[in-house]
């Protein structure tokens, strides 16, 4: 960048102990090509941002035992159905076909779902929140609290997440229920589609599953 002083004339007569009026012009030129070089540099520079990913567990096809199907059930199972407004309705164990209001309603506020998670994996959240605690005073390195940390969120009798949307539920929901599984450190968790029996179990507790038809 560099600046051109003129001298401007008038043309007229100066009066003695006039001074003369002078013209500043600044050639920007330069400035461009330093602005172009700031630009390139930062474009092969900076690293873009990469998309993030969350592995999301599927329902198994492998046969199992309807035995051992109950017995978890019963001590770790956790069903989920994502409705419309915003409602969660949920129910731990083998479900009870013939019970009225069998579900149970709750939404995605911190006193929601996310208590119910928690107190559920109270015993791994706890472990967890040690072994935070153990990292930060520099006890475990990163790579050994990752290798802990999957084997908490994995071991025996740790909950088991089933989420299954209802066709009136949002994507926004399902975001938000994902969310809720990092946060209360659930490690097994699968999205599934709605069975005969949860229809019934729907039913019973007067839960709309399906979009009203359009008129």
């Amino acid at each position: 960048m560099s600046a051109e002083v003129q001298q401007k004339d008038s043309g007229g007569k100066k009066k003695p102990g006039q001074m003369k009026k002078l013209s500043t012009r600044i050639d920007f030129t330069p400035m461009v090509d330093m602005i172009m070089l700031l630009l390139t540099f930062f474009m092969l520079a900076t690293s873009m941002s990469k998309p993030q990913t969350m592995e999301i567990g599927m329902p198994t096809k492998d046969k199992v035992a309807d035995a051992d199907k109950n017995e978890a059930k019963a001590s770790e199972a956790v069903t989920l159905y994502l409705s419309k407004d915003h409602k969660v309705y949920y129910f731990m164990g083998i479900p009870d076909l013939v019970k009225q209001n069998y579900l149970k309603e709750t939404n995605f506020s911190p006193e929601g779902l996310r208590k119910v998670l928690l107190e559920k994996n109270s015993a791994i959240v706890t472990k967890v929140n040690e072994l935070k605690t153990k990292k930060l005073k520099l006890q475990v390195s990163q790579e050994e609290y990752e290798k802990q940390l999957a084997i908490l969120k994995s071991s025996p009798g740790t909950p088991v997440v089933v989420i299954k949307p209802l066709d009136n539920s949002t994507y926004n929901d399902m975001i938000s229920t994902l969310d809720e599984m990092l946060i209360c450190n659930i490690g097994k968790y699968a999205i599934a589609e709605l069975e005969p029996n949860d229809k019934t179990l729907l039913k019973n507790s007067s839960v709309q599953y399906e979009d009203a038809p359009k008129k």
